[in-house]
């Protein structure tokens, strides 16, 4: 039995199976291998999953969404009557666009202005959002009692709703109700995607009050389509803290109320992920906690936590700072606002590798200025390191080549006893000193390191809208052109050609299709990433030509 044949059999039907699993993920359809992951791990397992983390005790109940859905909140909650929708503020700063609605003093818009929507020409990356087709809010109100919450429709302090300075405040007051006033303070600062967000709670009453703060994200459930042919982009609620770290949790786990996560902590942080963006809410650390999730209607659902205030006397006032995060998933951005956030750049299952092959990209763009020289550097980089292994099987591969006429030869006249062809052939390995293994191990030792930089150049929002040159205007678009799958097509026949040819001749036909194979999947990946395949193949074929051509040079002399 051909050992190589057998591997390179096995090579080819994985990865038409993955380009089929890719393509289904694409228009939608679960994975066959990668279903959406989450951590199961929870540190206090409450009853009934999502709903166990608002438990029904009337004063702590949390108000339900104030839209247009009639569903009961986790919990079991009461419906809270939808208020008359307020004024929308609508504010600009150097970085956003956004609305502040007059209602729960709620954020209901906001644009991102230095990234443009690929989808609609001239118009700007939308994160949250309340229209007949997409809900995205960040909101938050006081629960414990008949308190402001995101129903009540505040009043604006008189100021300034465009940035002209270094900050901007923008103030709100809630009504009084039950002798407790809400004075809600936004702060925004030029040049962060980070906002201030101050609660001042007031009593105005004459007898001591207990309220909790909650914050919340509510987004539906619709998905952010990656590039096609590549990985399925998170979307959905996450929640962080020290004990539990990152915890993502899909959208359907939350409907069938099999959500887990962590139920409370003095740490941490909620968010929101979809592709390249997101949104947090990071609290004070340090204070005590209770995370949840639910859903609210047909196709809308809520990720939050709820801070206890402690006991406000009357006359007294209890100030409570928050930060929003609503931007791009910078990696070294986020890791500089809370512990852990820049985890909200998911790279899977291959983080560990993942993480320093994006430190070592982003050093060495720094250096060159130019995302695509700098993923050029680390292709060059990644194949000195790799070269001993890479040597290694180049030169098994070149001594097959070499031998493969006798191993021919062996097959045509064993070929009717399969038993004295495997022992002739297992004979000549030994003479030659050929492992048949030898040019797939070390490909398959470097497939995880591979498979991490697909993970860093696709989930990167650092590639789009990033040139390289000429032609590519965006590395994390398709070549508008296919010029690099062409060069990809072209460089994967020469390596093919460098390779022994196969005696099977069904498997040297196959071995001659993959290149269109793989170039047709590579027409719809991001040119970032083709970038890389392109150059690695240019590397290889250099490196096993001198192999081969100092091999036979050696049997040259030899034969001298």
């Amino acid at each position: 039995m051909d050992i190589k044949r057998t591997v390179l059999w096995v090579i080819f039907a994985l990865s038409l199976v993955m380009l089929f699993d890719n393509w289904q993920r694409f228009h939608g359809h679960p994975s066959i291998f990668f279903p959406t992951m989450q951590d199961t791990a929870s540190s206090s397992s409450a009853p009934g999953g999502a709903s166990g983390a608002n438990a029904a005790n009337g004063a702590n109940a949390l108000p339900q969404a104030g839209t247009s859905t009639t569903a009961a909140a986790p919990g079991n909650a009461p419906a809270t009557a939808a208020a008359t929708h307020g004024q929308n503020l609508k504010i600009q700063t150097d970085l956003y666009d956004l609305n502040i609605n007059t209602e729960g003093g709620t954020l209901t818009y906001l644009a991102l202005r230095k990234w443009s929507d690929k989808t609609e020409p001239g118009k700007h990356v939308v994160l949250f959002d309340q229209s007949a087709t997409h809900t995205y809010l960040a909101r938050t109100g006081l629960i414990g009692g008949d308190f402001p919450n995101h129903n009540d429709i505040f009043t604006v302090e008189p100021g300034p709703l465009t940035m002209t300075g270094d900050t901007l405040n923008v103030r709100l007051d809630s009504p009084v109700k039950d002798g407790v006033k809400l004075v809600r303070t936004y702060t925004f600062k030029r040049g962060s995607y980070v906002i201030d967000v101050q609660n001042q709670v007031v009593n105005t009453g004459t007898k001591p009050v207990s309220p909790v703060l909650y914050m919340e994200l509510v987004r539906d459930g619709s998905q952010i389509a990656g590039p096609k042919f590549s990985h399925s982009s998170f979307t959905g609620p996450a929640i962080y803290t020290n004990a539990d770290k990152f915890q993502k949790v899909s959208f359907k786990d939350i409907g069938e109320d099999k959500a887990h996560y962590a139920k409370s902590a003095d740490n941490g942080w909620i968010a929101m992920v979809q592709l390249y963006f997101a949104s947090a809410w990071v609290p004070k650390q340090g204070s005590p906690r209770d995370y949840y999730m639910g859903k609210l209607g047909p196709d809308l659902y809520r990720v939050g936590m709820k801070e206890p205030l402690g006991t406000v006397a009357p006359g007294a006032t209890e100030t409570v700072d928050a930060r929003l995060f609503a931007g791009p998933q910078e990696e070294h951005m986020l890791a500089q606002i809370a512990p852990g956030l820049d985890l909200l750049k998911d790279y899977g299952w291959f983080t560990i590798l993942a993480k320093p092959l994006f430190w070592l990209l982003s050093k060495l763009h720094a250096l060159i200025g130019n995302w695509g020289w700098a993923i050029i550097a680390v292709t060059v980089i990644l194949k000195l390191v790799f070269f001993p292994l890479s040597a290694a099987s180049y030169k098994s591969m070149a001594r097959m080549k070499v031998i493969t006429p006798r191993m021919q030869a062996l097959r045509e006249r064993h070929k009717g006893d399969p038993q004295k062809m495997n022992a002739a052939l297992m004979e000549l390995y030994k003479t030659e000193k050929v492992n048949p293994f030898g040019g797939c191990i070390p490909i398959v030792i470097q497939i995880p390191v591979f498979i991490a930089l697909y993970w860093v150049l696709l989930s990167s929002v650092e590639m789009r809208g990033a040139p390289w040159l000429g032609w590519i205007h965006d590395l994390s678009a398709q070549d508008p052109y296919y010029i690099l799958p062409v060069l990809m097509a072209v460089s994967m026949f020469i390596q093919t050609r460098l390779n022994p040819t196969p005696p099977d001749p069904v498997q040297a036909k196959m071995m001659m299709f993959m290149p269109l194979v793989f170039s047709f999947m590579f027409l719809f990946l991001p040119s970032g990433l083709v970038l890389y395949y392109v150059v690695n193949n240019i590397l290889s074929i250099a490196q096993q030509w001198s192999i081969n051509r100092m091999l036979g040079q050696h049997k040259t002399k030899k034969a001298t």
